[in-house]
């Protein structure tokens, strides 16, 4: 067993016995650290540039591709997910909202249809978020067809992981065509195995024929900047969005609802402006407009199967032994 798989399995063990502000000190004293020893390839891991093989660019020759998409992991994120798609909606941005089914209790389906009916994408998240869903395969194989089961019900194809835990040689047992599991450089996660890339690729099991298009986040996790780290400006946002157009990749921004302050909420440690992340939006709108493929994850997915040839070499990612 590998160190950080240990290191999770301790933490998710205590974590229900560690008063919340404990572990958010424990965590932002590791993240202060790790800042610093990893300074090298975070925000940005300069190899993670490099275009796969046979790359075929973005739609209407766009120069990069942006895509939002937010993981809703406790019942306040729930709750403010309407005020978030009204601020992307008011600029013509649009997002895909990534519930956990049973964590915080049923998912409304008549939010997840007003969601669809203004041009928002939705996927799920997990099952429970509990930390255990990639711990072991025969959890996995025990948890995959209830996660199929809500796929089915909410009507979407797209999953992300919670906590970024991943295994992608395991995620054939799930009815994806794309998702949501991996990232290019991030040291701050649990399981810490950047992918190397800031493109899309194809990641299939031959011995059962089937595959499925993961898309790495590429921007700091919101999570990541502003609790965590403790950042105040967007200015990370900005440099690491400046090398990915450089790069024609793709802007992959994943947030959450549920660290994001409407109003209220100044004393809460784990809350930060939502104006952060409106000022970011407008950014992008005014510094390049014009420049960039927006799209829903499953619209960016459709678009790497129309434009690449999955089934040769093109655009495939090498996953480990």
């Amino acid at each position: 067993m590998n160190i950080n798989k240990l290191q999770n399995i301790v933490y998710y063990t205590l974590r229900p016995i560690l008063p919340r502000r404990l572990q958010i000190f424990l965590r932002r004293k590791v993240a202060k650290y790790k800042r610093k020893k990893y300074s090298h390839i975070w925000p940005i891991d300069r190899a993670s540039g490099i275009p796969p093989e046979g790359w075929c660019g973005w739609p209407e020759k766009k120069q990069f591709a942006l895509v939002l998409s937010h993981d809703v992991d406790t019942s306040k994120g729930l709750a403010s997910c309407l005020k978030l798609a009204d601020i992307e909606e008011q600029l013509g941005f649009r997002s895909n909202f990534n519930f956990v089914p049973e964590r915080y209790g049923n998912v409304p389906i008549s939010l997840i249809d007003e969601l669809k009916q203004r041009g928002f994408g939705i996927g799920v998240h997990g099952l429970y978020h509990d930390g255990k869903l990639f711990s072991s395969k025969e959890i996995f194989e025990e948890r995959a067809p209830q996660i199929n089961a809500y796929m089915r019900e909410w009507n979407t194809n797209g999953f992300t992981s919670p906590a970024m835990h991943h295994n992608l040689k395991w995620m054939y047992l799930l009815d994806v065509d794309y998702c949501t599991s991996t990232f290019d450089t991030d040291p701050f996660e649990p399981q810490p195995d950047g992918i190397g890339t800031i493109f899309p690729f194809w990641v299939s099991n031959n011995s059962r024929k089937k595959g499925f298009i993961e898309l790495p986040l590429t921007l700091p996790q919101d999570s990541t900047m502003f609790v965590i780290l403790q950042e105040k400006t967007i200015d990370l946002w900005k440099a690491k969005l400046a090398w990915i157009a450089e790069k024609g990749g793709m802007a992959l921004l994943n947030t959450h609802p549920d660290y994001m302050d409407f109003g209220g909420r100044e004393k809460d440690n784990e809350a930060y402006p939502v104006d952060h992340y409106n000022d970011f939006l407008n950014y992008i709108k005014r510094t390049y407009a014009g420049k960039y493929y927006h799209g829903l994850p499953r619209d960016v997915a459709f678009q790497f199967r129309q434009k690449n040839t999955l089934e040769s070499a093109l655009c495939h990612h090498r996953l480990p032994n």
